[in-house]
């Protein structure tokens, strides 16, 4: 078959891919690197020119590509943006409407392993668009950084639209699409938009230091993003044979597998591959994923799925936590009774986890925040309850780290108060003796 022939035919520019676009819909559109910078720019003009009535948009993490183009406010009148996660400019968007007395986003919240199962039985994509890299002898396109839920979505919706790049990396694992798929395809080559590495501090040293104990060798780990996980992966490179299924791929990871630290070789499923769900990073990076058949990237209701996660031996999930309170309950997605950021796959690695044989959860995180003058530990969560107190097992700060599986409601408050900054513990053991002496409450 003329695979060549097939792509010509479906060759259009940006602006006439555009158009292929209703101008009232639910428009679908590939997280972070996924984006496609062309066919969005081309649909802003059309939004400038009152050629859009009202587009719903549906999409996770907003990189460049999306903030730059439609995520402005003067277009929120005809641009609604239903995001599965909050960041800057989801939460510039809502304190420009807020001033105005409008709501302007509509917060999607969801385990991320849910994302492709609720796009398919609630929402009626129009469209779907996404980056990928250029076609293969096979008529295959990939779409390397990510398969999370761009995959499922872009064979879900009523027509796919892609924006081919030469600079996107050719990715293994289940993150491809073939040509007779795709109903239009624009090329547009620019570099990706690399994400700034945060740097390591001191305290996240001591945090790294904390939860080593916990990380054996052959255990198959899962990071989250920031700080902390870049000074646990700079702490693991002596450890042997480590395995890796996670939900993001970052910098740090990349350097604890080109060390030789991971092997993937003791995993039960996968082996001798590392599997992940969206990348986020720097040039070096894309171009360690691009033709790397030990990296392999699924969709995130395959890597995500705590019985998937659980079928591998001594799975070991690290992520962070805005709150946890004296109950054990965590907010990992609220700052000041406002949503920040969402659930993302915490929950869904934390279940994993603990469901593998030998495996654990830890959640991490500094003492305080605000330069130290607000506790991460509290005596009550404020906002949503992102993970359950059923569901916690470990919490670590630099004071120290406790297993609050097994513990009463008393024994977790003593315990949590011991490794809140010491600043802020006798003011939480009054706080725990009038919370503790509610009734109802034991």
């Amino acid at each position: 078959m003329d695979y060549h022939a097939e792509y010509q035919a479906k060759l259009m520019t940006a602006e006439e891919a555009a158009q292929c676009i209703p101008a009232s819909g639910n428009i679908g559109i590939g997280m972070a690197m996924s984006a496609p910078p062309a066919l969005l720019q081309a649909l802003e003009k059309r939004v400038v020119q009152h050629d859009v009535e009202q587009l719903n948009l549906y999409y996770l993490h907003s990189a460049f590509p999306l903030t730059n183009s439609l995520l402005k406010y003067p277009y929120m009148d005809r641009i609604k943006p239903h995001p599965f996660f909050m960041g800057a400019k989801e939460r510039e968007l809502i304190h420009l409407g807020t001033a105005d007395n409008r709501r302007v986003v509509f917060f999607m919240p969801s385990n991320f392993s849910e994302v492709p199962q609720i796009i398919q039985r609630y929402l009626d994509l129009d469209v779907f668009v996404m980056t990928v890299s250029p076609m293969d002898k096979g008529g295959y396109f990939s779409c390397g950084t990510n398969s999370d839920y761009t995959i499922p979505a872009a064979r879900m919706a009523k027509k796919l639209i892609v924006e081919v790049n030469a600079h996107m990396p050719r990715a293994a694992g289940n993150c491809s699409l073939h040509v007779a798929e795709i109903d239009v395809f624009i090329e547009n080559n620019v570099p990706l938009c690399e994400a700034p590495v945060k740097p390591i501090g001191e305290i996240d040293k001591e945090l790294a230091k904390q939860i080593l104990h916990l990380i054996p060798d052959k255990a198959t780990l899962q990071f989250g993003i920031g700080s902390v996980p870049n000074a646990l992966c700079a702490a693991l490179t002596s450890h042997q044979d480590l395995g890796l299924h996670t939900e993001l791929i970052s910098p740090g990871i990349m350097d604890l597998i080109q060390c030789g630290a991971i092997t993937n070789r003791f995993k039960n499923i996968n082996q001798h591959k590392s599997v992940y769900t969206f990348a986020l990073g720097d040039k070096a990076m894309y171009d360690f994923l691009n033709e790397n058949s030990s990296m392999e990237c699924h969709p995130v209701d395959y890597v995500n799925d705590p019985y998937v996660i659980a079928q591998n031996d001594r799975v070991v999930s690290i992520n962070s936590f805005v709150q946890v309170d004296l109950f054990g309950q965590v907010n990992a997605e609220c700052v000041n009774g406002k949503q920040f950021s969402a659930v993302g796959g915490q929950l869904d690695f934390i279940r994993g986890a603990q469901l593998s044989r030998d495996g654990c959860s830890i959640l991490v995180a500094h003492s305080t925040a605000m330069e130290g003058s607000v506790s991460r530990i509290v005596s009550m969560i404020e906002g949503p309850v992102t993970d359950s107190r059923v569901d916690v097992q470990y919490v670590a700060t630099e004071y120290g780290i406790v297993n609050l599986k097994g513990k009463s409601t008393y024994d977790r408050a003593i315990a949590l108060i011991d490794i809140a900054h010491p600043k802020f513990r006798d003011e939480l053991w009054q706080q725990a003796k009038t919370i503790m002496g509610m009734k109802g409450w034991v």
